[in-house]
């Protein structure tokens, strides 16, 4: 059996719409798009919503329309897509790293108000050059929004990026609301898809006026198709992805359901096996939206391999650790997560590893002198964990099937790798 770590989660009801397009004079512009746009106003409850051609698309128009620019300063999570933190340095800005909670993954609330109270040591970027706030809700889990209110001071503009969280919820309320604008993207592994697309909604008018300008080209309000009033992009959303969009948005709460039974079912299945950890869902989240279903390995497991000291199992990483003896443990773990991935999907069980830090990718190292040690949570947790399939129509056998295989692998390891600590 072959599982694939994704699969969209397409009916007829798309195949339709997207021929209703081709069937039509709009492929472009047309009246899907307005729809699309409408659903997500009515699904946040927002008053206004632009589509656009990614949300990486969205993110950066945000952040230019908020006024963000040369040598401004953007807080972010190192444990996120690269899109969240590139789009600062789009605009000739710069990402500022805090490092993340080692349960629920997001931005850590304690390392912000360090960040806060005392400045970025590692970017060195000038406190009063902080700008921007790019919230990550991570995997679908909210942030401690709440806590993160009372930590920024009001000139730091609060962008949220919930590209991974449509249809979460923070103590009853709809991700992507909480800033002064937000983010859903559509790739083929999200809760819907249009196979690219994204999503910006705001109760902000000049926001949305300026982002559906720059998004087309920098045409004026009239949209006059020669008419150009500001510098702009062609990141329009197309037709047949709105109309397909549109489809998805009718039946989101179905999706949604289909996703949290999938998510149960993990938990039900993994109830007895101690070796992996599973998926912490807050208190505060009082609606989860499963975008993946991520386990991460043991670290007491894995002591049984390599010697691990208690402080690092309980996530008390100094500040002052020792740099290369840090990068040497966090290769030696990701031997054996590298181990764990290759036999699984050996046994036809797609997996991946979910994320890899983004502050020790090749040119942010280059650009700015990044290394193991710096956001030593990110990096430890980026060791561990690993998305397995997960999707709205996974069967239960298929589900079964991924669990038996998740076991015969840690058996292996434990027989193949001999105690070394």
């Amino acid at each position: 059996m072959f599982v694939p770590l994704s699969k969209p989660y397409i009916t007829n009801d798309e195949k339709k719409y997207v021929n209703n397009v081709l069937d039509s004079n709009y492929l472009a512009l047309g009246p899907y798009l307005k729809k699309f746009e409408e659903s997500f106003i009515e699904f946040t409850k927002s008053k206004y919503c632009v589509g656009v051609n990614s949300g990486t698309s969205a993110l950066q128009l945000i952040l230019k329309a908020t006024g963000f620019t040369k040598n401004n300063g953007m807080i972010v999570t190192p444990f996120t897509f690269i899109s969240s933190s590139n789009v600062a340095i789009y605009e000739n800005g710069h990402p500022v790293f805090v490092d993340i909670d080692p349960y629920t993954y997001n931005i850590s609330i304690e390392e912000l108000k360090k960040l806060i109270k005392n400045g970025n040591k590692i970017t060195k970027v000038p406190y009063n050059e902080i700008k921007s706030f790019m919230g990550v809700d991570i995997f679908g889990q909210p942030i401690d929004w709440d806590e993160v209110y009372k930590i920024l001071p009001n000139n730091i503009d609060i962008i949220e990026d919930s590209c991974e969280a449509l249809g979460s919820e923070y103590k009853g309320k709809k991700t992507g609301t909480f800033g002064i604008a937000g983010t859903f993207a559509f790739y083929p592994n999200k809760q819907i898809t249009t196979g690219e697309g994204g999503v910006i909604i705001t109760n902000n008018e000049e926001i949305s006026k300026l982002c559906r300008s720059m998004a087309n080209q920098g045409r004026g309000d009239s949209m006059e198709w020669l008419e150009h009033v500001r510098i702009g992009y062609n990141y329009r959303l197309d037709e047949m992805s709105a109309a397909m969009g549109y489809a998805q948005m009718k039946k989101i709460n179905e999706i949604l359901l289909l996703r949290e039974k999938v998510a149960d079912n993990y938990h039900n299945l993994f109830k007895d096996e101690s070796r992996i950890i599973l998926p912490k869902i807050e208190k505060y989240t009082t609606k989860m939206s499963w975008f993946v279903y991520v386990i991460r390995l043991d670290l007491n497991w894995i002591s049984k391999f390599i010697k691990i000291p208690n402080w690092v199992k309980e996530f008390k990483v100094s500040e002052k650790i020792d740099k290369e003896e840090w990068k040497k443990l966090i290769y030696k773990i990701k031997e054996i997560h590298k181990l764990f991935l290759k036999k699984l999907n050996e046994k036809g069980v797609q997996s991946k590893n979910y994320f890899s830090p983004v502050h020790l990718q090749p040119f942010y190292k280059e650009l700015y002198g990044y290394e193991y040690g710096d956001y030593p949570i990110t990096e430890l947790i980026s060791s561990l964990t690993v998305a397995i399939p997960f999707y709205s129509n996974i069967s239960i056998q298929e589900q079964e099937y991924v669990v038996l295989k998740i076991k015969e692998v840690l058996e292996e390891i434990e027989n193949e790798i001999s105690y070394k600590a």
